[in-house]
């Protein structure tokens, strides 16, 4: 089977690419080049797709003898992600851009190409796992449920999960790791990358302040009085507590948390944390790694990469909708994240978050 595997220069993925070689595969190996001018090094932990990278997984490849090339893809990353992600926040949503980048550029552009090019199959270095049977595959948490990301995979459809191969989806990461080591590849120590690749300093807000300007506006509270200002409503989402800089103390003396993003009036709404306990999700643009299932069944969701798995019964009663009811109240969930369903560890599908409510008190 021919084989195109997404380097991307750190240790998943170069084992990813190993074990797919041991196989017996017809491997190839791809770098995405992401950014018109990366940055040269990593700093630590932070950011990815730098030269350092490419490097990094060019001698990977050269060290398991596979073909390896790299594909620039920085046009439709950043019209994709880039942009999509400074469109969301100056619409007060607050989106996932690593869900949109699996979404957008990992399983749509790069199987594309692939396709295109004779390949069977894309490998990457996520942690999930896949079933096949009688043709149809079905998507399920990995074996490490820490590192388990089925999360950001909850967007891929069953067209595009035919496609794909997980070679992770059984092991530790402490096991990738020892592998890695054992075949002699540097990368076997090299740190996780964390936050979003295309702002490696994690300063957010000023990313976005950047990119959208600065506008002050008012911080009010749960009853419209004005308890502070703000320099861009976009650097705030919902739950957050730190950063607010607020001018006027809550009168019992508790710390307050952003309860709402309104960009239409400029205003950022504070008040105490059991005003952000929501019951009820609702999405839109549902997609389903099988069929669309329209319920109401039980299950569970989960709205965060790393997130609890939380009761509920989920219903579809439409092609462009999605409703969550949890048994229990939760915190934190804004619109432009995602909600992903699953039964069990199975992955059903997912959709992007357009309101969260409270069944006494309505919107969140």
């Amino acid at each position: 089977m021919r084989v195109l595997v997404a380097m991307s220069g750190g240790v998943d993925s170069a084992v990813a690419a190993a074990r797919t070689v041991a196989a017996g595969h017809d491997v190839t190996g791809v770098h995405l080049a992401l950014s018109k001018n990366p940055q040269s090094f990593r700093t630590g932990a932070r950011g990815c797709c730098s030269l350092e990278d490419s490097h990094d997984a060019r001698r990977v490849a050269d060290r398991l003898g596979i073909p390896f090339y790299v594909w620039d893809l920085s046009d439709r990353f950043k019209a994709d992600v880039v942009d999509d992600f400074v469109a969301e926040y100056a619409a007060g949503r607050t989106p996932n851009p690593c869900l949109r980048c699996n979404e957008k550029i990992k399983f749509a552009a790069v199987l594309e190409r692939g396709m295109a090019l004779g390949f069977d199959k894309v490998v990457t270095g996520h942690y999930a796992r896949l079933e096949e049977c009688d043709g149809r595959f079905s998507l399920y948490r990995a074996a490490d449920a820490a590192k388990d990301q089925s999360y950001v995979l909850g967007v891929l459809e069953q067209a595009q999960l035919a496609h794909s191969l997980f070679p992770l989806c059984d092991v530790p990461k402490s096991q990738v790791r020892a592998e890695a080591a054992e075949l002699g590849l540097g990368v076997a120590k090299k740190p996780d990358s964390h936050d979003i690749c295309f702002i490696p300093d994690g300063d957010t807000a000023g990313y976005l302040s950047r990119a959208l300007g600065e506008r002050e506006g008012e911080v009010v509270d749960q009853d419209g009085a004005v308890v502070g200002s703000h320099s861009g409503f976009h650097q705030f989402t919902v739950g957050q507590r730190r950063g607010l800089h607020l001018g006027v103390p809550a009168a019992d003396g508790q710390p307050r948390f952003v309860l709402e993003v309104e960009p239409v009036n400029n205003r950022v709404v504070v008040g105490p944390k059991e005003l952000l306990a929501v019951d009820r999700i609702e999405g839109i643009r549902p997609t389903w790694t099988e069929a669309r299932v329209s319920g109401p069944w039980r299950g569970q969701a989960q709205v965060r990469a790393h997130g609890e798995a939380m009761p509920a019964t989920i219903t579809s009663t439409d092609e462009e909708s999605l409703l969550v009811e949890l048994d229990s109240p939760a915190t934190g969930i804004a619109p432009g994240q995602a909600v992903v369903v699953y039964d069990a560890d199975r992955v059903v599908g997912s959709a992007t978050i357009s309101a969260a409510r409270s069944t006494d008190r309505g919107v969140a």
